[in-house]
C-alpha cells in the first residue's frame, strides 16, 4: 500500500521490514479502511451539501480536514523517516502522466460540484442509506465500464507525457524540508483565508466567531516542527535498521554471506538473470572487461538516498564482486550496516572464478568417490570447453547494462488509483 487520494496507509513499509506479518495485510488494510471511513462521516463528508459547500464558500470543513491530514502525515513521516522509522524508499508513488492527471481533474471536478461526491465518501454516503451517494456510485461503475471497454481510445491520453513518479518538491527545485515548511504554511494560511470567506458568505456576527477555540497553540506547533526539522542534519548517523557487527559477523563466519563462483559461471553460461552482479572496481577496469551482466558501483555510491530503493528491492540476490574479495567484502558490510538485505559477495573474486575457468583440469576430483565433488568437477569440464571453444567469445560484445539511480529509472504504466 501507498498514497491514495483520499489519505494515507503506512503499512507498505512494515511489510518488507518484518513489524507486520503479510498474511495479515488485507485484515490490517480492512481495519485501516473502516478508521477511515469512521473519520469520513465524523467530518460530516456524507452529506452532499457539506462537500458541495467549498465550491459555494459557506463551508470549507473538506478543505480543512483535508489540508490537515496531509500536512500532519507529511510532517510525522519526514520525521520518522529522519528516525529511520519508516523508509520512504518503500512507499509506493504514483507515476505522473500530465496528460491524463489534468483531464481528470477536471472531470473529477465537474463530478464533485454536481454529485456532490468522490469516490471514498460515495461509499459512506451509500453506508448511511444516501440515495444520491448510491447513484453517484452507480455513475462511477458505468465510468469504469465505458473506459475499460474503449480503453484503446482513451490510452494515448491516459498515458499521454509521462513525468514518472514525480515529486513536488523536485519539480519546484527545492529540497524537501523546505517544501514541507512551506506546505505548512499554505495550510495555516489557507485556513485563515477560508475562515473569513465562510464568515462573510455565512455572515457570521461576533457570537459566533467568539465561541470558536483558539488554534494558535496548534499551529505554532506544527510550524515550529517542521522547521525544526529544516534545520536537522540531511543524514542521521544511525538507524534503527542498520545491521549490528554481531549478525554480519556470523554471516561471514556460517558462508551465509557468500555466493559461490561456480554458481556465477552457471547464471553467465546460461544467460539467466537470477542474481545482481555489482563490479566494486574502478570504472576504468569495468570498463576494461567485466562479467556478463554486470552493473557498475563504487563503494561511496552505495549509501547514497538514490539508491536505496534499488537496495530495497529484495526480489532478487546482490552480489558484489572484485578481483579478490576485499573490495566487495567492503561494499557488502557498507550495505548491510546500512540495514540492506539479500545482499551477497562472489566468493573468491574474478581471481577465483577464472582459476576455476582457466586453470589446469586435474583428474583427482573426477576420480573422487565423492559424487558432490564429481559433479562439480564435472561442470567445471563443461564450463571450461563452453567458455574457451563453444561460442562464449562471440556473446562477450553484448553491451553492459547501465542501471540509473531511481529518480530517473522508467517506470511501466499502472492503472488504478483514486
Amino acid at each position: 500500500m501507498g498514497l491514495t487520494a483520499n489519505g494515507i496507509l503506512i503499512m507498505g513499509p512494515f511489510i518488507p521490514q518484518g513489524i507486520i506479518n503479510p498474511d495479515l495485510s488485507l485484515f490490517f488494510a480492512l481495519l485501516l479502511g473502516l478508521g477511515f471511513g469512521y473519520v469520513l462521516e465524523q467530518a460530516g463528508f456524507s452529506s452532499a451539501r457539506k462537500l458541495a459547500g467549498v465550491f459555494y464558500g459557506y463551508d470549507f470543513v473538506v478543505l480543512k480536514v483535508f489540508f490537515t491530514a496531509g500536512i500532519t502525515a507529511m510532517v510525522g513521516l519526514m520525521f520518522f523517516s529522519y528516525l529511520g522509522w519508516v523508509d520512504m524508499g518503500l512507499l509506493y508513488i504514483q507515476p505522473t502522466f500530465l496528460y491524463s492527471a489534468i483531464l481528470g481533474g477536471v472531470i473529477m471536478g465537474f463530478g464533485f460540484i454536481l454529485g456532490g461526491f468522490c469516490p471514498g465518501t460515495s461509499i459512506v454516503g451509500a453506508v448511511i442509506g444516501k440515495a444520491d451517494a448510491m447513484v453517484f456510485i452507480l455513475g462511477i461503475f458505468l465510468g469504469m465500464f465505458v473506459f475499460g471497454h474503449f480503453y484503446h481510445v482513451f490510452e494515448p491520453v491516459y498515458t499521454g507525457h509521462f513525468l514518472g513518479h514525480l515529486y513536488a518538491y523536485d519539480a519546484l527545485g527545492i529540497s524537501r524540508d523546505w517544501f514541507g515548511l512551506v506546505m505548512v504554511l499554505m495550510a495555516i494560511a489557507a485556513f485563515v483565508i477560508t475562515q473569513m470567506i465562510e464568515d462573510r458568505v455565512n455572515k457570521a456576527g461576533p457570537e459566533i466567531t467568539g465561541q470558536r477555540p483558539n488554534y494558535m497553540v496548534p499551529a505554532f506547533l506544527i510550524i515550529a516542527a517542521a522547521f525544526i526539522f529544516v534545520l536537522l542534519p540531511s543524514e542521521r548517523k544511525s538507524h534503527l535498521a542498520d545491521a549490528p557487527p554481531s549478525i554480519l559477523i556470523e554471516e561471514v563466519l556460517n558462508k551465509q554471506a557468500y555466493v559461490s563462483a561456480q554458481r556465477i559461471i552457471h547464471q553467465i553460461r546460461n544467460q539467466r538473470s537470477e542474481l545482481i552482479l555489482i563490479d566494486t572496481r574502478p570504472e576504468a577496469e569495468y570498463r576494461r572487461f567485466t562479467l556478463p551482466g554486470a552493473i557498475h558501483l563504487t563503494v561511496k555510491q552505495i549509501p547514497e538516498r538514490q539508491w536505496r530503493g534499488f537496495f530495497n528491492d529484495n526480489s532478487k540476490p546482490k552480489v558484489f564482486f572484485g578481483n579478490g574479495s576485499s573490495g566487495a567484502m567492503e561494499a557488502w558490510m557498507i550495505a548491510r550496516r546500512a540495514g540492506y538485505r539479500n545482499v551477497h559477495i562472489m566468493e573468491g573474486g574474478l581471481n577465483h572464478l577464472f582459476g576455476l575457468l582457466f586453470g589446469e583440469p586435474t583428474d583427482s576430483a573426477f576420480e573422487s568417490q565423492d559424487m558432490v565433488e564429481r559433479l562439480d568437477d564435472r561442470f567445471l569440464r563443461e564450463a571450461r570447453h563452453y567458455f574457451l571453444e563453444g561460442g562464449a567469445s562471440e556473446k562477450a560484445a553484448i553491451p553492459k547494462p547501465h542501471i540509473r539511480a531511481p529518480e530517473a529509472r522508467e517506470v511501466i504504466p499502472v492503472i488504478g488509483g483514486c
